[in-house]
Order: C-alpha cells, then sequence, then structure tokens
C-alpha cells in the first residue's frame, strides 16, 4: 500500500466519527468505516481489523456504562461472553484463508445486503418479548453472529440486540445492554 495523502485520512477520520456517532445510537458504524478504508486502498483483511480494532474502544465504552448502571448481570451471562468469544476467533481465523481478491469483490455486496436487511428489518419494542428459546440454542444463534462478527462484522450489534429480543426475551433497553457485552467479547 502506498502512502495516504492528508485528505484521504482527513476523510477516513470524518467518516470513522460519523461511524462512531451512529455506533453509540444504535450500531452499524461498519458499514461506514470498511467501505471508506477499502475506497482508501486499505487490503481488505487490514480493513476488517481495524474496523474491529477501532470498534472495540465504543463497544467497551457502551459496556462500561450499562454495567456501572446495573443493566448488565455478567455473571449470569458469561457462558454467552464465552460462546461469541470463540466463535469470532474462529470467525477471524477463516475469513484468513480467502484472497483478497474475492475478499475485495465480497465486501460490497455483503454490506448492500445488510444495509438493505437493516432497512426493512422489524422495529422493536422496549417491551419484553416471551422466550422463544432456551439457553443453548440461544447461546448457538449468539455463537453464530460470534462468528459472523470475526469473519466479517458490520451490524453485529444489531444481530445481537434482535437476537436477544426475538428469542431471549430481553427487553429493548436489557438487550442493547446485554449486546454491547457481547460484542466487545466479539
Amino acid at each position: 500500500m502506498e502512502d495516504i495523502s492528508l485528505w484521504t485520512l482527513g476523510a477516513l477520520i470524518l467518516a470513522a466519527f460519523i461511524a462512531g456517532f451512529i455506533d453509540s445510537i444504535a450500531g452499524g458504524g461498519g458499514m461506514i468505516t470498511i467501505p471508506a478504508l477499502l475506497l482508501a486502498g486499505i487490503p481488505p483483511l487490514e480493513a476488517l481489523g481495524t474496523n474491529k480494532f477501532q470498534s472495540c474502544f465504543g463497544s467497551f465504552g457502551a459496556t462500561f456504562h450499562f454495567y456501572k448502571r446495573g443493566h448488565i448481570h455478567l455473571k449470569k451471562h458469561i457462558p454467552f461472553v464465552l460462546v461469541v468469544f470463540c466463535a469470532s476467533m474462529l470467525g477471524s481465523v477463516s475469513v484468513q484463508m480467502f484472497e483478497a481478491d474475492f475478499l475485495r469483490k465480497c465486501i460490497p455486496f455483503l454490506l448492500i445486503i445488510f444495509a438493505f436487511y437493516f432497512l426493512v428489518s422489524p422495529k422493536v419494542t422496549e417491551d419484553s418479548q416471551h422466550v422463544l428459546i432456551g439457553a443453548v440454542p440461544l447461546g448457538l444463534v449468539l455463537g453464530a453472529i460470534g462468528f459472523y462478527d470475526g469473519f466479517f462484522g458490520p451490524g453485529t450489534g444489531s444481530f445481537l440486540m434482535f437476537a436477544l429480543i426475538m428469542l431471549g426475551g430481553f427487553g429493548l433497553l436489557q438487550a442493547l445492554a446485554h449486546a454491547k457485552l457481547l460484542n466487545f467479547a466479539t
């Protein structure tokens, strides 16, 4: 990769601030940072890694905030944390098996698919849903999302939130808090 111009660096910093703002509200900032990094000429694996590294800071800050406010029940959710952590490591190893050119061509299509999904996805409310599946099946679903986060990543927080609400019976605030914890683990 060649040197990055000051204009490109400035555009990347602006994209990072916009993505961070979006992540702080609802998640999905990777849908901004990954294309920005790719357009700047960053190779796909490095773009995915850079996006994940920067998002760790926001996830940690949000997790810490929710934990201090008493919204995260850490002991109860350690098994989920371990599952998503291990699954995300497996995803990170798996993505490295693909050629950079293949990833460079696939990533824009994946971003479009997930952006479309978020445009038409069901709206969630604060009301707790009924638990639809037990802890083990929920752990498997969360593990699959963790694998996706290690492999690709954008939108993971929202996927975790939807799974916790729709399948685990969490309320909106509880799902958001625990999704940030799980997203930090991935």
